[in-house]
């Protein structure tokens, strides 16, 4: 190109003198020098006006205007980039339609949004999930579309770590678990799955281990009254008998606390113990919690303390708060050895509000952490028979903080104990109200 151009110049700076050498020849150089400008001008002015005429509609033709010299050049060029260019195009337009066509495949809706909320783009499934229309809804922000409260709260939050599972707007007997991913400049990707068989499973499962656990409840009740009696007249019984009798005693009751656990652990899952926001006093509450646990450890001997930093009130349901801290503390007696010591603080920070259940235990190894929270899930099989538990504290626990918009925070590690925290967020502290005196009064 740079070859190119210098020759082409060499050629017009050769012409204009040529012409004039010509004008000096008839007596008038300036003349020939004039002339040869002005034809040239005139020429540049001619292919300028084709070139402003094709590049304002460079699609009228497939080819480019033909010239010579350095403007021919000039237009063989603007045309290659302008073939590279339809080119470029038509590849991106396919791969965009192949994405588009391969997105409205998916029985999962898909819709794309900017930082807004406004929609520019959705598959034809989220056309079915969530009732959207392409001749009106585009454009228009997704939360006039989905007025689900919790939805919104979710999309402004920014934090989508977890799915949110609503029901469908369109069809309420649809439940639809949303996942919301950033992308661009602070656009959203909005994937909605249909998971309302899942949902009926586990709804079905819930029905199921909540009916089966109340029906258990009676007969056991009738067995475990008997085998009382019998444990009390086991001087009147045969020797051989009274191990047996002591042994299904034993079972008994773990089978009670089992169902017991069961049938809350169903309540709060079903939402059929719903939360009464009452005030708890945390300090208090916890002190009676460690007098149990005291109690508990009996000739264990464990090494019991209490901190509480802040004496504010917790907003929330006593019982589902009383049930989630006493497992964490009777978990922590149960798997220290004798003379561990215990410690459960109560403190606050910018973050909210923390229970802490420390204990010097043999710890858990990291890979079980996730799953603990899982019922019946044991990190060491081998310490149910000693530790006599049935498998669904913690998952109560997680439950209870999920209904007290809560988080736990389980960190351990074989050898050096381990430390659950409940996590509450600041705005279910309340101050306390002072209280009145006689001469206030």
């Amino acid at each position: 190109m740079q070859h190119n151009w210098s020759r082409h110049v060499r050629l017009i700076i050769s012409g204009i003198i040529g012409a004039t050498l010509i004008g000096l020849y008839f007596g008038s150089p300036v003349y020939g020098f004039t002339f040869a400008v002005a034809v040239y001008l005139w020429w540049t002015l001619k292919q300028i006006g084709r070139l402003y005429k094709w590049l304002g509609n460079p699609n009228a033709s497939e080819q480019a205007p033909q010239s010579v010299g350095l403007w021919g050049d000039i237009f063989d060029y603007l045309h290659k980039l302008h073939q590279t260019h339809l080119t470029t195009q038509d590849r991106l337009r396919a791969q965009i339609n192949r994405v588009q066509e391969s997105t409205n495949a998916m029985r999962d809706g898909v819709v794309m949004t900017d930082h807004r909320g406004a929609m520019e783009w959705w598959n034809g499934s989220a056309e079915y999930l969530l009732g959207f229309r392409r001749t009106t809804d585009h454009g228009q922000l997704i939360h006039n579309l989905i007025r689900t409260p919790a939805f919104k709260s979710y999309f402004d939050s920014r934090n989508y770590r977890e799915p949110l599972e609503i029901h469908s707007p369109a069809k309420p007997h649809i439940h639809l678990q949303i996942q919301i991913s950033l992308f661009g400049d602070d656009d959203r990707l909005i994937v909605a799955k249909d998971v309302t068989r899942l949902y009926q499973l586990e709804q079905m499962r819930r029905d199921f281990v909540g009916n089966v656990s109340h029906e258990m409840r009676t007969p056991l009740t009738v067995i475990s009254g008997y085998l009382e009696t019998l444990v009390d007249n086991a001087e009147d019984l045969p020797p051989k008998w009274r191990r047996a009798i002591n042994t299904m005693s034993a079972q008994s009751s773990r089978m009670e606390a089992l169902i017991t656990d069961l049938i809350l652990l169903s309540k709060i899952e079903t939402g059929e113990q719903t939360v009464h926001d009452s005030l708890t006093d945390v300090e208090e509450l916890l002190e009676q919690i460690c007098r149990d646990a005291q109690a508990l450890s009996g000739d264990k001997q464990h090494q019991l303390s209490v901190q509480v930093s802040d004496r504010r009130l917790l907003r929330g349901d006593e019982s589902q708060l009383r049930s989630a801290f006493s497992n964490l503390v009777f978990n922590a007696v149960k798997y220290t050895p004798p003379q561990g010591q215990i410690t459960v603080s109560w403190f606050t920070d910018r973050d909210g509000a923390h229970l802490s259940v420390k204990d010097t235990g043999i710890g858990i190894d990291p890979i079980h952490i996730p799953r603990l929270t899982e019922r019946f899930y044991r990190a060491d099989p081998s310490r149910h028979k000693d530790t006599g538990g049935t498998g669904l504290g913690l998952a109560i626990v997680k439950h209870v903080l999920l209904n007290h918009d809560g988080t736990l925070d389980i960190r351990s590690s074989i050898g050096s104990g381990s430390e659950f925290i409940c996590h509450f967020p600041r705005e279910r502290l309340v101050e306390r109200v002072p209280e009145k005196t006689g001469s206030d009064a």
